[in-house]
């Protein structure tokens, strides 16, 4: 009686070596470095008709790269992710030719060279999430990414918070809202959809808004999935799955400031110079800077017991009785590098209430659909000059 021979699986292509290697390289942050299974180490391969698929996952968030390739037998394998990407980097010939060997392991032609790397079979390789059933809307994909750059910064770094480690996403009212926060700042940003069908929030994982951040760059549409525990965007050139974090987002429109007191008009790269000049005297503890808002005049003041002492000011137009506020300066500085216009629009109220900054003037606030950045105040014991 014959021994049980396993099954060779087949697959032979020829592909444009830098369309792979870019390939590849989408997927070098999905793919698990340190996997508990080695299968998790390694891309799938998979060839038919004149297309080249290739998926990576790390059982948490996963994606499929397209590019075409003179396919010259359907089939699949599975390779070591680093390895591949690694040789596919050194060569220097234009097109290279992948197929299984008798023995299961994938032989590869670049030129006058020959290589073979152990391959691991594609039924072990973790199926991909089934969409099927999910409901979906069309969305600008440039805008779904500024959305996420724009709210990604604010995310809480700390794991004791689950649920503010990711950024939520709420779709309602023919309006999609993403809001991220740390508890100490609060990022939150629109987009309308092209089109949608349903209603619902999602908390993505800050890894894969990461990812999205840079797979998402010169894309134009999307189409975004939405299932109970996960969520899929598609794009023309990739596909990309994440499970979302469970847990309940808090309300955060409860602490936006609906009617702040004043809403002035600042030239933000002078705020930005000025705030970066006035960081420099506060203490490392406190990281406090007392925002002064006199008549016609913004000034800045902080002070340290090992630096010393720091005062800076700007023209303002503005006529109210005098204003003063504390703010993290780091925190501020992040929200003005993630403002685009000439100006910014900051709401204040009093020494205690949360300040608001929106990205230029507004025609119009409204906290629910008004884009904009909120900071909660400090203790303005923390910086004593005068």
């Amino acid at each position: 009686m014959l021994p049980f021979l396993p099954k060779i699986d087949t697959m032979r292509f020829i592909a444009q070596r830098q369309d792979l290697l870019q390939l590849l390289k989408r997927l070098q942050t999905v793919v698990g470095q340190k996997a508990a299974l080695p299968i998790l180490s390694n891309i799938l391969l998979e060839a038919k008709g004149n297309t080249l698929t290739i998926t990576g996952t790390d059982l948490v968030i996963g994606m499929k790269t397209f590019a075409e390739a003179k396919v010259q037998e359907d089939g699949a394998t599975t390779l070591p992710a680093r390895k591949l990407t690694q040789l596919m980097n050194e060569l220097t010939c234009h097109a290279v030719e992948l197929w299984v060997g008798k023995d299961g392991n994938i032989e590869i032609n670049a030129n006058s060279s020959r290589f073979k790397i152990h391959a691991l079979p594609p039924a072990e390789y973790p199926p991909f999430p089934d969409l099927q059933g999910a409901r979906k809307m069309t969305l600008d994909a440039k805008v779904f990414r500024d959305s996420l750059y724009k709210t990604a910064f604010a995310v809480s770094k700390e794991d004791s918070r689950y649920a503010l480690t990711g950024v939520l996403m709420q779709i309602e009212d023919n309006l999609v809202t993403f809001v991220g926060t740390d508890g100490k700042r609060l990022s939150k940003a629109h987009i309308p959809p092209s089109t949608s069908d349903f209603k619902g929030s999602a908390i993505l994982p800050i890894r894969a808004v990461d990812e999205l951040l840079r797979n998402l760059e010169g894309e134009d549409k999307m189409v975004l999935h939405h299932q109970n525990d996960r969520i899929a965007v598609e794009t023309s050139s990739f596909l990309f799955v994440t499970k979302l974090l469970p847990g309940e987002f808090p309300d955060f429109m409860r602490v936006i400031p609906h009617n702040p007191q004043e809403m002035l008009t600042i030239h933000r790269e002078e705020l930005t110079s000025l705030l970066r000049q006035i960081s420099l005297f506060t203490a490392d503890a406190s990281q406090s800077v007392k925002f002064s808002f006199c008549p016609e005049e913004l000034r800045l003041s902080a002070n340290a017991a090992d630096v010393g002492e720091g005062k800076v000011s700007m023209p303002l137009q503005y006529s109210g009785d005098k204003i003063d506020i504390a703010f993290n300066p780091g925190y501020f500085l992040d929200i003005l590098r993630h403002c685009k216009g000439e100006t910014v629009t900051l709401g204040i109220t009093d020494s205690y209430n949360p300040g608001l900054l929106i990205d230029q003037a507004p025609e119009s606030y409204d906290s629910k659909t008004t884009p904009l950045f909120m900071l909660m105040p400090m203790r303005l014991e923390e910086t004593r000059t005068e």
